[in-house]
């Protein structure tokens, strides 16, 4: 499993300048999430920005994977809108033309995946309306990915249409076979929701698994908190995730922290460190922060 880390939680420093930085203290994986001063689709330079970051990728020995839920980059008004659940159908191609062009920058990067979520649902349609909705929206993507050969893979996030493991079993089973839809992980959204069984991730879920963002939480509250600072069983759920034979990025999410910049990827490589040695040699080690 390779140590990673997210843009968003270094949102106030260059991401590009950052990758050599993050390099040097072991991490090898980054969660790239498209947005205005990262990697932006909107800009007139936008090709050449690709070109750079695929150059310091690739000088650092890199993995990648592409992020979409950007706050404000689809409209700045309203918070990660418009989404795949919109309403209006204008508003659901703003998201999937963004999501094709998210899978060119996949495909430029040689990214392992993107990643998406479904969106918030903000009007009273009945629950099959909403899954057809769904369905009309990402299957596209799905397809266009396809011809890329790039997966994708959703988060299921609290608040939104699918938030929970279960609710993404039933998207998977009404999308077509040609379609195939992988997992990305939050560890602290499987305790938010409950979906642990005696701290572990079942097989189901760890074999659909493509790329984790890794976090604490608190149960039942959704606020993305430092490695050993919560609820999250976060050894149990790795030695899950190992035994599966995943092999991908353990990227740190906590946007909230982005204000202490390298500190906190220097403090949290700390702890994934410790966490991978206990899960790679079955000791047990008290997790212990130093700040």
């Amino acid at each position: 499993m390779l140590p990673g880390y997210s843009t968003n939680t270094i949102s106030e420093l260059d991401g590009i300048d950052s990758v050599e930085n993050l390099a040097s203290m072991g991490y090898s994986s980054l969660a790239i999430t498209l947005d205005r001063h990262v990697l932006n689709p909107y800009r007139v330079d936008f090709e050449d920005h690709v070109t750079r970051w695929a150059d310091i990728l690739h000088r650092c020995g890199f993995a990648s994977v592409i992020e979409t839920g950007a706050r404000y980059l689809l409209d700045s008004q309203q918070k990660h809108e418009p989404t795949l659940m919109s309403q209006d159908p204008t508003a659901r191609q703003k998201r999937i033309d963004f999501l094709r062009s998210s899978i060119d920058v996949a495909s430029s990067l040689k990214s392992t995946c993107v990643s998406l979520w479904s969106g918030v649902v903000r009007d009273s349609a009945v629950e099959e309306t909403l899954w057809k909705r769904l369905l009309s929206s990402i299957e596209p993507v799905l397809e266009y990915a396809h011809e890329k050969n790039v997966a994708v893979a959703l988060e299921p996030e609290p608040g939104m249409f699918i938030d929970s493991l279960h609710r993404y079993e039933k998207l998977t089973k009404r999308l077509m076979p040609v379609h195939p839809l992988s997992l990305t992980i939050d560890t602290g959204h499987l305790v938010c929701m409950g979906e642990l069984h005696s701290g572990r991730l079942d097989s189901q879920w760890t074999q659909k698994v493509i790329n984790v963002h890794l976090d604490d939480m608190r149960a039942c509250r959704h606020d993305h908190l430092p490695l050993g600072t919560g609820d999250v069983p976060l050894e149990s759920i790795l030695q899950s995730l190992f035994e599966a034979g995943y092999k991908g990025g353990l990227h740190v999410e906590i946007p909230r922290q982005s204000h202490l910049g390298l500190a906190f990827a220097r403090t949290s490589k700390a702890a994934i460190d410790r966490l991978l040695e206990r899960v790679q040699t079955k000791r047990v080690v008290p997790l212990t922060l130093h700040t």
